[in-house]
C-alpha cells in the first residue's frame, strides 16, 4: 500500500526525521489562513498523488507570496496529473501539500528495500539526492553505496558509519544524519514497510538536516497489524478495480492485455499468462482467488474481470487443491447467470472434485469451451483471439 508524502512525513515527525514546516489543504479557498501561520514569503506547493515525476510535470510550484500560493494550489487541486509514471489518464490531486521554501546546499538520497536476492532489508545512501535512484544507478553507479541488514541483528552503528563516511561529508554532520538515518529504519521495520525513501534529505546553507520529500509503501500482507494505517489508504489513486478486488479479499492487478485470467496461485498465474503470451495473446490482468475461495468470491472475481471493457477473453485455469473445481464452477454458473457475458469464456479444471466440477458447467444450461488440458486451452484462445485461423470445432461462447 502506499501513502501521500504527507501522510509519510507525519509519520517521520514520529520518528525524530526533521521536516520543513509546512501544512495540507483540500481547497484552493483554505490557503491563505493555511499560509499564514507558516511564516514564509516563498513556499513550495506540491501536489499529493501516488506518483513521482511531479516536479517535471508541474506538480511542484514556488510561490512567493499567499496569494501566488493560492493560485497554484487553485491550478492544482481536483485536477488529474500525467507524469512519466501515472500513464495518460494520469492521476487526481485531491490535497496539496504547502512548505517552507529552504535554500539548500547539499541533497542526498536515503533509502531502506527489500533484498529479494539476498533475503534481507538494504540500506541504500547516494549523495546525488533529487534523481530518480534507478538513473542514478545507471549513469553514476559509484555515486551510491548498499549496506546489507542482518535479518537477525538488526541494523548496527558501524554500519551506519561506515556509510555516512562513504559520502564525504563533514564529520560534524554524522550524529544527525546518522540518527536519521536509524530512525527510518526503525519505521521501516516497525510499520512492516516494503520501501522508505528520503529523496532528497537536504542540508541546509545554514546547516539544518531535513527530509524534503518522503515515501513509504507498506506490505499488504502486514496491514492487518497495523490497523492505523489502513486507514492512510487513498482509493482515489488506486485503480478502481483493483480497489474493488481487495474489499472482496482478491488478489487482482490491471494489466494492458485484452484476455482476462482467473487461477488460484501466483505460481499458476504466472504460468497462465505467460501461456497466453505464447499464443499471441496479452494477459488483460493478474487474478488469483486463492486457495480459499468461495463461490461468492470467485462469482466477484468474474465481475471483475468483465468490468474491464478491453477484456475480449476470459481464460479460468484452476487446479484444485483447497479451492476444489465444483466450488469454481458453482460460482462461474452464478456468475454467467447473472452477468450478459458478451465474450469467450475458457474454462481449464484439474484436481479436486474435476469430475463434478464438469458435470456443473455441462449441466448448467450455458455454454463454455472446457480444455481438458492446457495445451487443449492454449489452442482454443489461439483460435478465438484469431478468428481467421480459428478450426471449426472451435465456437465463440456464450452464456445460452
Amino acid at each position: 500500500m502506499k501513502i501521500h508524502e504527507y501522510q509519510a512525513k507525519q509519520l517521520f515527525h514520529e520518528y525524530n526525521i526533521p521536516i520543513p514546516k509546512g501544512i495540507t489543504i483540500r481547497s484552493a479557498a483554505e490557503v491563505r489562513q493555511a499560509v499564514a501561520g507558516l511564516g514564509h514569503i516563498r513556499m513550495v506547493v506540491k501536489a499529493q498523488i501516488h506518483a513521482g515525476g511531479r516536479g517535471k510535470a508541474g506538480g511542484i510550484r514556488i510561490a512567493n507570496s499567499a496569494e501566488e500560493a493560492g493560485k497554484a494550489a487553485e491550478a492544482l487541486i481536483g485536477k488529474r496529473l500525467v507524469t512519466e509514471q501515472t500513464g495518460s489518464g494520469g492521476s487526481p490531486v485531491g490535497h496539496v501539500l504547502i512548505e517552507e521554501a529552504l535554500d539548500v546546499d547539499k541533497e542526498l538520497y536515503v533509502g531502506f528495500a527489500i533484498d529479494r536476492v539476498n533475503a534481507c532489508v538494504n540500506i541504500i545512501v547516494s549523495t546525488a539526492g533529487g534523481m530518480e535512484i534507478e538513473k542514478v544507478a545507471a549513469e553514476a553507479p559509484e555515486k551510491i553505496w548498499v549496506e546489507l541488514i542482518d535479518p537477525v541483528v538488526g541494523l548496527r552503528p558501524f554500519q551506519v558509519n561506515r556509510i555516512f563516511y562513504r559520502t564525504r561529508l563533514d564529520p560534524k554532520l554524522a550524529r544527525t544524519i546518522g540518527g536519521i538515518i536509524t530512525n527510518l529504519y526503525n519505521l521501516f521495520m516497525d510499520k512492516d514497510c516494503s520501501l522508505a525513501e528520503i529523496n532528497p534529505l537536504v542540508i541546509t546553507k545554514d546547516g539544518k538536516i531535513i527530509a524534503l520529500d518522503a515515501k513509504l509503501n507498506f506490505d499488504d500482507n502486514a496491514l492487518y497489524r497495523h490497523p492505523e494505517l489502513t486507514d492512510l489508504r487513498d482509493d482515489q489513486q488506486e485503480n478502481p478495480l483493483e480497489v474493488e478486488a481487495t474489499r472482496n479479499r482478491l488478489n487482482y492487478i490491471k494489466l494492458q492485455g485484452d484476455v482476462g485470467c482467473m487461477v488460484n496461485g501466483a505460481g499458476l498465474a504466472m504460468a497462465t499468462m505467460d501461456l497466453i503470451k505464447h499464443v499471441g495473446a496479452e494477459p488483460a490482468n493478474f487474478l488469483d482467488v486463492g486457495g480459499g475461495a468461495t463461490t461468492a468470491m470467485v462469482k466477484e472475481g468474474l465481475k471483475i474481470i468483465l468490468s474491464d471493457k478491453a477484456v475480449k477473453l476470459v481464460f479460468i485455469n484452476i487446479f484444485g487443491g483447497i479451492l476444489r473445481c465444483d466450488t469454481l464452477a458453482k460460482g462461474v454458473v452464478e456468475a454467467a447467470k447473472e452477468l450478459k457475458i458478451n465474450v469467450p469464456l475458457v474454462i481449464r479444471l484439474e484436481g479436486t472434485n474435476v469430475e463434478e466440477g464438469r458435470s456443473i458447467l455441462a449441466a448448467s444450461g450455458l455454454y463454455f469451451d472446457v480444455a481438458d488440458s492446457l495445451k487443449e486451452a492454449a489452442e482454443i484462445i489461439a483460435a478465438l483471439i484469431r478468428p481467421e485461423e480459428r478450426d471449426e470445432k472451435f465456437k465463440v461462447q456464450r452464456p445460452r
